[in-house]
């Protein structure tokens, strides 16, 4: 019988009321960026959309593809951000996934947009499109980028930030700022996250209840419904079934031949190809840097706005390559990794770490051999399928062949 989720089922249908409530207009409505400050708008009553989440969507369902090309007419370059260009040049060709799925008329009008540039430059651009379309009130957080540790300057900066959007998001909403209301959401995102965190970490065991390719279906609450109770209740009931399937000795593949980590972004549109790939040559995919975007274990609802500005300027895409490599030795440690999948991700230059070494520092100094697969987070244009599937194939041998001399 092929392993399953049980959870699964449930995830669908909190996704389902997230997107119908989104629909029902009965709050106002605030757009933010997937790593931003959601807690804080949450606070205000808001209720939030992430287009992010839309150009996943859009990517998982292969209609990024056709939307692309609006964008482009619109003057936005093909090399840049694919969630942008896909969800824009949906927006302009009046196409959604939403209504086939969730029976939205279209994506939401927004009342709000704030964005946080911790991810990338893009992110701006993008909210601005649409604050201009919508006429639309917009504020944006700017931490410092690439670094190498997170000192008090930098939180001060960021917490200034913060408490800056506080006015606008008072006007918006009609509510006047709640420290207590902004501490309760704060505690709930950080039970999540912290719940989240361990269920990952059940890839620790062996065989392990949990891929990266579930984790990217599985982390969708922690994404869009991050400050909530039903956030919180979700991953509580999926950590429980995985440490179950734990005890019984069940794991998506019962014999692991070697334990791989994927670096970089989802190829949303060959997800399910993927993941078939790796199991039919029995090599389990079991953590990655993408699904542990969403750990923000720096949350503490006594600093509410220090430590949200620390949560969201300490994450792993917005650091060095010298804490880069660090946060990647642990996880390598921990999982008991054998080998890297790099996704050098075309037109995600900021979620591509193969490009300044880091493939050859992991292999010098810990010994972990790697590959770099060429694609892209929703143009499959830049993808080549028999190409990477061979590469794959290769790879995993090696290291097969490796292990069977150890």
């Amino acid at each position: 019988m092929a392993y399953k989720i049980k959870s699964t089922s449930v995830l669908k249908e909190l996704m389902r009321d997230y997107f119908q409530r989104i629909g029902q207009r009965e709050k106002p409505l605030a757009w933010c960026t997937s790593v931003g400050p959601a807690e804080l708008l949450r606070s205000f009553g808001f209720e939030v959309y992430f287009p992010e989440n839309h150009g996943a969507l859009l990517g998982a369902t292969r209609t990024a593809g056709s939307n692309i090309p609006a964008a482009m007419k619109c003057g936005y370059s093909g090399d840049i951000c694919s969630y942008t260009t896909s969800d824009i040049g949906a927006f302009l060709n009046q196409s959604t996934p939403l209504k086939t799925q969730y029976g939205l008329d279209g994506i939401p009008r927004p009342d709000l947009l704030v964005y946080n540039t911790n991810q990338c430059r893009e992110v701006e651009d993008w909210f601005h499109f649409y604050a201009d379309r919508f006429n639309c009130s917009i504020a944006g957080i700017h931490p410092p980028r690439h670094l190498h540790s997170i000192r008090a300057a930098e939180i001060e900066l960021v917490t200034a930030q913060f408490k800056r959007i506080l006015p606008l998001c008072e006007q918006i909403s009609g509510q006047k700022f709640d420290l207590d209301a902004f501490r309760e959401v704060l505690q709930l995102s950080s039970e999540a996250t912290l719940l989240w965190q361990q269920v990952l970490r059940t890839a620790m065991a062996s065989p392990a209840p949990l891929s990266f390719f579930d984790g990217t279906i599985h982390m969708g609450p922690i994404v869009v419904l991050r400050g909530t109770v039903e956030a919180k209740t979700y991953y509580a009931e999926l950590l429980q079934e995985l440490q179950e399937n734990i005890a019984a000795g069940r794991g998506f593949l019962q014999q692991e031949s070697c334990r791989l980590f994927w670096e970089g972004m989802p190829i949303w549109g060959k997800l399910r190809a993927l993941s078939d790939l790796f199991v039919q040559n029995d090599a389990a995919v079991v953590a990655s840097t993408y699904c542990n975007s969403w750990i923000f274990d720096a949350f503490n609802e006594k600093e509410p706005f220090e430590s949200s500005a620390r949560a969201y300027t300490e994450i792993f895409i917005n650091r060095s390559e010298q804490a880069k490599f660090t946060m990647l030795q642990k996880w390598i440690e921990d999982y008991r990794i054998d080998g890297v999948i790099f996704h050098d991700a075309k037109t995600c230059f900021n979620n591509s770490n193969a490009r300044f070494g880091m493939p050859l520092r992991l292999k010098n100094k810990l010994g972990i051999p790697s590959i770099t697969i060429d694609g892209d987070l929703c143009d499959l244009r830049f993808y080549s399928e028999g190409q990477s599937i061979t590469k794959i194939e290769t790879f995993i041998e090696q290291i097969q062949n490796q292990k069977s001399f150890i």
